[in-house]
């Protein structure tokens, strides 16, 4: 990713950022009752990002319910520790800054796995994180490159490694959402060290 706004991390990182859009958000004061439901979280408002996405707020309401499924639903499927670690492996194979530095926060702190988390970071998904996260991360890259990567030696993996159907599931479309986000995000302003 490069830059020439000097604030702008240049590095992956779990620290936490803030972001920068290149569109102007709405501001606080022009959120109606609409804007709200489609922010679902009145904290939400508070955020540039979030208030940009709320010009459109039928999109962002579905966006927002969609992203509150893959991380909390506690139903059945992959622990929460493993589904931000692929959506942090996702991100930093797409090189969204912000997005990883998120979900790797999120990931070190249900897993307790911090220094693997960084290691993701710093070197990249090809990093040894032991047989399970090495499925995860694995699957999670490939479809991110491009969904015919991913095959069946991936699932295969999944399976190998103590994932189930709705685990598996829970990898695939927390990748397959964290891909569009990415993109969203990455299109639509750049992260910035936090000012806070």
């Amino acid at each position: 990713m490069t830059s020439t706004n000097s604030a702008a991390p240049q590095v992956f990182t779990q620290d936490q950022l803030d972001w920068l859009p290149w569109i102007e958000p709405l501001d606080e004061s022009e959120l109606t009752e609409r804007h709200h439901a489609g922010l679902v979280d009145a904290s939400r408002a508070q955020s540039p990002y979030f208030r940009l996405l709320a010009r459109d707020p039928d999109t962002l309401g579905a966006r927002t319910r969609t992203d509150k499924d893959i991380f909390y639903n506690p139903d059945a499927g992959l622990p929460r520790a493993e589904r931000e670690l692929a959506a942090a492996a996702t991100s930093r194979a797409n090189g969204c800054i912000y997005c990883a530095s998120v979900h790797a926060r999120f990931a070190t702190h249900f897993s307790r796995r911090g220094g693997d988390v960084q290691r993701l970071l710093d070197e990249g998904p090809g990093t040894d994180l032991g047989p399970r996260w090495n499925a995860i991360v694995t699957a999670a890259v490939a479809l991110t490159q491009t969904p015919p990567a991913l095959e069946p030696a991936h699932i295969d993996a999944l399976r190998t490694a103590g994932l189930d159907d709705a685990a598996i599931s829970d990898v695939l479309h927390g990748t397959a959402f964290f891909n569009w986000a990415n993109r969203l995000m990455l299109s639509l302003g750049e992260p910035l060290r936090t000012s806070h």
